[in-house]
Parts: C-alpha cells; structure tokens; sequence
C-alpha cells in the first residue's frame, strides 16, 4: 500500500487545486456504492497535500465530509423509495423473508441510530447499513445525522492526521493502513454475526 500511495500523493501533486478536490470527493461519495475503494486513504493523502500547501485543509475535510455523507444519503433513499417493493419480488423474499424483514424493521426502529453511527466506522457496512435503515422504514433524520456525525469524526481525524504529519507522515500513514487492517477484521467477524443472524431467522422463518 505504501507504493500505492506515494505514487497517488506525485500524482495529486501534479493536479489542479480544484481538481485534487474532485478527486478526493468522487472517491469519498463512491465508497458508498463499491465499498472496496480505498476512501481513506485518498482522504489521508488529501490531508497531507493540505499540509503541504496544494490545498486548503478545511476545504479538503468539508468535501470528503460532504461528498461521503451524500453518498450515503443516496443510498438510504434508494432503500426508501424501492427497497420495500424489491423485497416484494423473488429475488427480494430470496435474500430476505418476510417475517425476517419485520424482525430487521424492529431492530432499526430500537437501534437504528447506534447501527447506523458504528457502521460509518467499518468498511463495507458503510455502503449495506443505509440502504436498509431507507427499506425499514427510517426515518431521514434519525438516519442522516448519525451519518453526517460518525463521518464527519472519522474523516476529520484522518484529514486531521495527515495536514498534521509533517516529519512522522510514514507513521501515520502505517497507523492509519494497520487501522484499516483491523477494523476490516471487525467487519469481517461482525459479517459472519450477521450471517449467522439471517440463516436462524431464516430457519426459524420457515418452521
């Protein structure tokens, strides 16, 4: 990752101001869809340019904050307006029963903000938790302000650390590549948890 990232820190080096801004929203709105971008990382090396001078640092974290939290939002309101009709068809009873679906409804409705703020943290749920808080029924304010929180903590301390690394940057950017490792981990275990959630109900379901 190290190489990855020294080339993508000459390359935005070598870009337009406003342009380093496009990017480093395009990648922060887009790990909402395809969760496998690395959107830290490109708020990290944003982070850095700003202490560098290529751009302003506030500027940097409210276009991260922005374009991530938007993305979000899209997705919460495609599971609002066509999540509940999906699970309606084949396909949709096929992932998910209805009686399984009333118990996923129920628990958004008690925990909905607590999931919500944790999953902005975890890769992967950052893209699956918002469209399901939409198809359950939550409402936007109670989805949108966990969001816009949990973000704006998260991308604020990256862009934070990397305006601030000077002389430690390959510290940081080691802490901030090994914080991705394990909280890659917890998505993983917190998966398999879920996993294990859908195939009882689902059992339990059809019995």
């Amino acid at each position: 990752m190290g190489g990855f990232i020294d080339r993508l820190i000459e390359w935005m080096q070598g870009l337009p101001e406003a342009l380093v801004y496009v990017v480093i929203g395009a990648f922060a709105g887009l790990e909402n869809f395809v969760p496998p971008v690395p959107a830290d990382v490109i708020a990290l090396t944003g982070g850095f340019l700003a202490g560098q001078g290529v751009v302003n640092p506030w500027m940097a974290f409210l276009i991260v904050w922005a374009c991530n939290v938007g993305g979000a939002l899209v997705i919460y309101a495609v599971g609002r307006k066509y999540g509940d009709a999906f699970f309606r068809t084949r396909a949709g009873r096929f992932l998910l029963q209805p009686k399984q679906m009333e118990r996923l409804s129920g628990f958004y409705d008690k925990h909905g903000v607590k999931v919500i703020f944790i999953s902005r943290f975890l890769p992967a749920f950052r893209a699956v938790v918002p469209i399901f808080a939409g198809t359950s029924g939550m409402s936007f304010w109670r989805a949108a302000v966990p969001i816009a929180v949990a973000s704006a903590a998260w991308y604020g301390l990256i862009v934070y650390l990397g305006a601030t690394a000077g002389e430690n940057w390959e510290q940081i950017r080691a802490s901030v590549e090994a914080s991705g490792r394990y909280l890659a981990i917890a998505a993983a275990v917190l998966g398999a948890v879920v996993l294990w959630w859908w195939y009882r109900s689902r059992k339990e379901s059809r019995e």
